[in-house]
């Protein structure tokens, strides 16, 4: 019998600008899976959070990634997962891609290592596909590899990680309101004029040549959505307000964090980021609306083992 326990990240998957192709995995925030291997066969998953979590296997994004890690390598084994710690589902900090990027490191750790970082990634993209009825690697990939991701394509899987300067900040507020990626996917316009697909393409080409240069004025300027966030941020309440006061407060950008309704401000100095934090705590406290605030830097570190 062979056991490990494993961390991986929270992630922001989308940056403003890089719907389903950018993420940058957090600091300290993330999910902590127990995985056992035994002689045999079968699965079982073990919840010893507060945080609900379906019953039903088949219904949990850990299933189709150890599956899917079996298959590749042609191993066979009795599997038990104990959920340790875990992000609250639908938060938009991707709590499906931690458990399914830890759940694929994890196998991969405990079977020695046969997969690339890539393949790793591509495990961990099953448990998003049920999550959310597509193969995205915009949290996976950051949750496995850490830092900031660039997915180049997806046929084949193509992922570039992506310099981070080195004083990078999220201040990151999960509003308690319930917004699944489905849904979140569901309104937004199946095409796209031709002058917001430029603009967009400008932004994420800005975006990576601030990350690869270190201007952070430029990034800044590039972390901009005309795509999705027009549609989505009606889910969260005070969302313009929210990021005048931000701007003003010196954050160089905020945006939806992934799907929503979590809400995340970029930072290029610590004092900034705190600011930030104190200010999106007080916007919801006046609408009476709980949540969950961090602030963290942004991490280099992915999916790990930890004692």
């Amino acid at each position: 019998m062979k056991k490990i326990k494993v961390f991986a990240p929270a992630s922001i998957a989308n940056l403003g600008c890089g719907f389903d192709i950018m993420g940058l995995a957090l600091d300290e925030v993330g999910d902590v899976l127990e995985i056992t291997a035994e002689e045999g066969d079968g699965l079982s998953i073990v919840n010893d959070t507060p945080v609900p979590l379906p019953e039903d296997i088949e219904q949990n994004v850990i299933t189709p990634v150890i599956r899917k890690f079996l298959e590749i390598t042609g191993n066979k084994a009795k599997i038990s997962v104990r959920v340790c710690k875990k992000i609250y589902p639908g938060s938009g900090i991707g709590s499906s891609a931690a458990s399914s990027a830890a759940a694929a490191y994890g196998m991969n750790e405990l079977f020695g290592c046969p997969l690339s970082e890539e393949q790793v990634v591509e495990c961990a993209m099953e448990g998003e596909n049920l999550a959310s009825g597509g193969y995205h690697a915009d949290n996976a990939a950051p949750a496995v590899m850490g830092g900031i991701i660039l997915i180049r394509g997806y046929e084949p899987l193509d992922v570039i990680k992506l310099p981070v300067p080195g004083n990078f900040y999220c201040s990151v507020i999960h509003p308690i309101i319930m917004v699944s990626t489905k849904e979140a996917r569901s309104i937004l316009p199946k095409e796209v004029p031709m002058h917001k697909a430029v603009s967009q393409w400008g932004n994420v080409g800005g975006l990576v040549a601030g990350l690869y240069s270190g201007n952070i004025p430029l990034i800044g300027r590039a972390m901009k959505d005309v795509i999705a966030e027009p549609y989505r941020k009606q889910f969260i309440p005070g969302f313009d307000a929210l990021r005048e006061k931000l701007t003003e407060a010196g954050a160089l950008a905020m945006n939806i964090a992934g799907s929503g309704p979590s809400v995340f401000a970029l930072a290029d100095r610590g004092d900034i980021a705190e600011k930030a934090g104190e200010i999106m705590r007080e916007h919801f406290d006046a609408l009476g609306i709980e949540y969950e605030a961090f602030v963290v830097k942004v991490s280099n570190k992915g999916a790990k083992l930890i004692a």
